[in-house]
C-alpha cells in the first residue's frame, strides 16, 4: 500500500465481482454490519434532539472549513505555546519524511501506534519499515490486520472481514514471530483472543520510547488533541512514550472546546452505539514529568485543499470517521472494504478517495459509481454529508471533464474520452427530444414492433442486459392513449 492506495488493485467492478463470490466474506460482513446497525439505531433513538445535534455538527464543520486558514494558524500558535512543535506536510511523501526523520532523531528503531487512518492514508508504516523502523499497531483489529499481513476493510473495525476462527489461526501462527512464544491451546473465544493480544502488546508498551497517533479532533483555541477509543491501547500509547508524534489531517480541527460537546454525543452513538467512548484521551502540548516530554504535530494536506475548493465535494471533509455509512450500505455489505482500493472504504471512501487522490487511476475513477444512490448513507451521517449528491457530482465531473490528476501542486483536468457508442446514443436522444414529431413517430413504431424486440441487447450491450431486464414497450404511446381515452389533443401542438 502506498499513499493510501492498495497497489495493483483493479477498478471497483472487478474487485467487487470477486468479493461477492466469497461466501465467508459476505457472511462475516452481513453479521457484523447488521449487528452494529441495529445497536446504533437504539442508541440514537435515546436522544430527542438527535436531529438538532446532527445539524449543529454540520454547521460547526462547515464554519470551520470556510475559515480553515484562520483556525489552522490559531492551532499552531496554541500548540507551540503549550510546548509542542508543529510541522506542515503538503503530501504523503513529505509527511512520511518528517515522521521518519523525527523517529531517527530519537535513535529508536521501534514505535507503538494508535489506530490512525491518516497514517494509513500516507503509507507511514511502509515508509518507516523502509528506513529500518518497525511500527507496532496496538488497536486489536489493526493488530489482527498487521499480523495477518492483510489490509483494513472498515473504518471502525478494520478486521471486520475476519471471523473468530480466522483470528485464532492468525494469532497462533504469527505471534511467535514477534518475539513472544506463540500462544498454546488458544481457542476462538473473544476473552482468550483479547488476553493473547494484551500479553503480546504489554512488553511493547513498556519498552517503546516513541508513540505515533492520529487525532479525532484538534481544538484551535487551546491546542488540545483528542483520541477516542474503546480498548485503552490509545491511552498507553499517548502517555508512556517519551516522544509523541501525532499525524492529523488539517480538516480534523474545531474552533473551540465547547464544540466538542456536540461530537462527543454523536460520534460514539454513530460508531460503536455507545453513549460515550470508554476512553477519551486529551493532551495539550507537554507537561513536566507527566506523559511524553516531546510532542510533534504533523498537519497533512494531501489533497484536502483541492477538495476544499469544490463547493459540492468539500462536504466530504466534514467526516468524523464514525463508519455509520458503511454499516447501512448494501454495496459495502456485499463487496467488502478491500474492493474500494483505499483505506477509506464504503460510501465515504467513494467520495473522499477520488477527491484526495484524483481520478486518474482506474480504481479512483470507478469509485463514484460504487453506489446504488439509495440514500441510506445520508440518513445516518451524524454531520449530514449528502453522499449521494457528491457521488452524482463526481460522476458528472468524470464524465464531462475527464480524469483529475496532479502535476506538482496543480490540479489538472484531462479531456474526457468517453465511449463512442454512448456519445452517439446521447446525440440521437437529444435530437429526438428536440423534434416532437419524430419522437412520436418513433414511439408508435416501437409499440407496433414490440413483439420482435430482443429480451437482451446484442454485442457489447449484452454485459448490461445480462443482469437487467429490458423494459417492456407499452402497447401504445401515452399520447395516443390520452387522445383515445380523453378525446384530448396532441400536446405537441
Amino acid at each position: 500500500m502506498s499513499g493510501g492506495t492498495f497497489v495493483g488493485m483493479p477498478a471497483f467492478p472487478k474487485a467487487a465481482h470477486e468479493a461477492v463470490n466469497n461466501p465467508t466474506l459476505r457472511g462475516n460482513l452481513r453479521h457484523a454490519t447488521h449487528t452494529i446497525r441495529a445497536k446504533r439505531a437504539v442508541a440514537v433513538a435515546e436522544l430527542d434532539d438527535w436531529a438538532a445535534l446532527r445539524e449543529a455538527g454540520k454547521q460547526i464543520k462547515d464554519h470551520t472549513l470556510r475559515h480553515l486558514d484562520r483556525y489552522l494558524v490559531q492551532l499552531e500558535e496554541s500548540v507551540t505555546a503549550a510546548g509542542g512543535i508543529v510541522h506542515w506536510a503538503a503530501d504523503a511523501d513529505e509527511a512520511n519524511r518528517i515522521v521518519t526523520d523525527l523517529v531517527k532523531m530519537t535513535g529508536e528503531s521501534e514505535v507503538v501506534k494508535v489506530k490512525s487512518m491518516a497514517t494509513q492514508e500516507i503509507g507511514l508504516n511502509e515508509a518507516l519499515e523502509a528506513e529500518g523502523i518497525h511500527a507496532y499497531e496496538t488497536d486489536l483489529a489493526e493488530l489482527i490486520v498487521q499480523l495477518g499481513k492483510d489490509r483494513p476493510s472498515h473504518i471502525l473495525v478494520p478486521a471486520i472481514h475476519r471471523n473468530r476462527g480466522e483470528i485464532r489461526d492468525i494469532f497462533a501462527r504469527e505471534m511467535g514471530e514477534w518475539g513472544r512464544p506463540a500462544p498454546e491451546g488458544l481457542t476462538d473465544t473473544p476473552a482468550e483472543l483479547a488476553e493473547a493480544a494484551r500479553l503480546h502488546l504489554r512488553e511493547k508498551f513498556l519498552r517503546a520510547k516513541v508513540g505515533i497517533s492520529g487525532a479525532n479532533f484538534m481544538v484551535a483555541e487551546t491546542g488540545t488533541l483528542m483520541v477516542v477509543e474503546s480498548e485503552g491501547n490509545g491511552r498507553m500509547c499517548l502517555t508512556l512514550p517519551e516522544t509523541l508524534i501525532s499525524v492529523v489531517g488539517i480538516e480534523k480541527i474545531v474552533p473551540t472546546w465547547q464544540d466538542l460537546e456536540v461530537f462527543l454525543q454523536t460520534l460514539p452513538r454513530s460508531s460503536t452505539a455507545e453513549r460515550m467512548n470508554p476512553y477519551t484521551s486529551m493532551w495539550t502540548g507537554i507537561t513536566d514529568e507527566d506523559g511524553p516530554q516531546t510532542f510533534h504535530l504533523v498537519l497533512i494536506d494531501n489533497g484536502r485543499t483541492d477538495t476544499l475548493a469544490d463547493e459540492v465535494g468539500r462536504q466530504a471533509l466534514r467526516c468524523i470517521r464514525c463508519s455509520a455509512c458503511l454499516n447501512v450500505c448494501p454495496v459495502y455489505e456485499r463487496a467488502g472494504g478491500h474492493a474500494y482500493g483505499s483505506v477509506y472504504p464504503g460510501p465515504i471512501g467513494a467520495i473522499l478517495s477520488p477527491q484526495l487522490r484524483g481520478t486518474a487511476s482506474e480504481i479512483d475513477a470507478s469509485l463514484p459509481y460504487a453506489s446504488s444512490l439509495c440514500g441510506a448513507c445520508y440518513e445516518v451521517c451524524p454531520v449530514a454529508i449528502d453522499i449521494p449528491e457528491v457521488l452524482v457530482h463526481l460522476r458528472e465531473r468524470i464524465a464531462e471533464g475527464g480524469p483529475v490528476t496532479r502535476e506538482g501542486n496543480k490540479v489538472v483536468l484531462k479531456p474526457a474520452k468517453g465511449h463512442a457508442a454512448e456519445r452517439a446514443a446521447m446525440r440521437a436522444a437529444r435530437w429526438a427530444f428536440s423534434h416532437p414529431g419524430a419522437l412520436r413517430t418513433g414511439q408508435r413504431l416501437a409499440s407496433r414492433t414490440r413483439r420482435f424486440h430482443p429480451r437482451s441487447l446484442p454485442g457489447p450491450g449484452k454485459a448490461w442486459s445480462d443482469t437487467r431486464d429490458l423494459p417492456t414497450v407499452p402497447a401504445e404511446p401515452f399520447r395516443d392513449w390520452w387522445q383515445r381515452t380523453h378525446g384530448g389533443k396532441d400536446t405537441d401542438k
